[in-house]
């Protein structure tokens, strides 16, 4: 039964990665027939590298900023990890969610890593899940105000409309999500699942999970600092799309980037493509095209962004390697030791 269970889900990931490639390829292909690639190649081939070398160090300061955020949320657990630990573990994360075409997510590296590193593995993958939330909850609000502002300077467009309402209903639901994770009254009245057989093995891990989860609930501090950092992560990544439209000529005021690089994130959250690629670009072509910037200069744009996010995430490949040689902590400490 379990080995057929084991198939079956690899017949569902093969079929899902099988989807997100005709997804992508569709969109890639899709996008090169309305475009001059004559022009694209110039502007790529003319780009001043320089500039192209600025925006990757401001691309890498967002990842440390973001890493910074984790950090501070650890620490209100109570958890003393090296800062630049955590920084080999955001590393391997982004090569996995970046760079491989894996059913592997970056968060579940970072939390796999953290927890390796700490013996804790109910309190590393809440730190991740609150650093994530914390994170949406920031990009999501930026974006909701942002999507405003566009309705309003750009004029009415039926797909602006739709992200619009998109956006705030996601919005609402993550904020709900934080709110009834971090209510002990709410997590109080789910005990009685743990009456039930089937559910009651799972007690003693759900009971780590209540007191980590419950750390945050008091957390003001961490949380709102968290909250900034995520903002100055948003605004960075902005910065980085406005360098390489500046070291491509495309002349794009950085408004726009400030406007449009949260609302482009958003339509990333929706995995149909892998790691984003189409669906990435198609959404800077969407959007910059508001604004009367040509496709071929819009997907230029897409396609060396995507670059330095690959580039900046490939010494997450060393660190993962380097990692698989150091023997974990959880190895040698007794399940009962795992309580904090």
């Amino acid at each position: 039964m379990k080995r057929l269970r084991r198939d079956r889900d690899r017949v569902r990931g093969f079929v899902i990665n099988l989807l997100k490639v005709v997804v992508s390829a569709g969109l890639i292909v899709y996008l090169l027939r309305g475009v001059n690639m004559a022009e694209m190649g110039r502007l790529i081939g003319d780009a001043n590298w320089f500039v192209l070398l600025l925006a990757l160090a401001v691309y890498l300061s967002a990842i440390v900023i973001g890493n910074l955020k984790w950090s501070i949320l650890l620490q209100a657990q109570g958890a003393g990890v090296p800062f630049a630990d955590l920084l080999a573990y955001t590393f391997a994360g982004l090569f996995f969610g970046n760079v491989l075409p894996t059913n592997i997510g970056g968060d579940l590296v970072r939390a796999y890593d953290l927890a390796r590193h700490t013996g804790y593995i109910e309190q590393s993958a809440i730190s991740v899940l609150i650093d994530r939330l914390v994170g949406l909850t920031a990009f999501l609000a930026w974006a909701m105000v942002m999507a405003v502002v566009a309705a309003l300077t750009l004029g009415n467009d039926r797909g602006l409309e739709t992200i619009i309402v998109a956006i705030v209903i996601v919005f609402a639901l993550v904020i709900a999500a934080f709110s009834l994770l971090l209510s002990r009254r709410v997590m109080l009245r789910l005990t009685f699942l743990f009456k039930y057989p089937v559910v009651s093995a799972f007690k003693p891990a759900a009971q780590r999970v209540f007191v980590a989860l419950q750390i945050y609930r008091h957390s003001y501090k961490a949380l709102l600092q968290a909250l900034a950092l995520s903002l100055s992560v948003v605004i960075l990544t902005s910065f980085t799309q406005w360098m390489i439209s500046e070291a491509l000529g495309l002349g794009i005021g950085l408004f726009y980037f400030l406007l449009f690089n949260p609302l482009i994130a958003f339509v990333l959250l929706v995995p149909l493509s892998v790691n984003g690629i189409g669906l990435k670009e198609a959404a800077f072509v969407f959007f910059l095209g508001l604004v009367g910037v040509p496709q071929a200069a819009a997907l230029s744009l897409s396609l060396v962004f995507h670059a330095i996010i690959v580039i900046s995430s490939l010494p997450g490949g060393f660190v993962w390697f380097r990692e698989r040689a150091t023997p974990a902590i959880l190895a040698d400490i007794e399940p009962e030791q795992n309580l904090k």
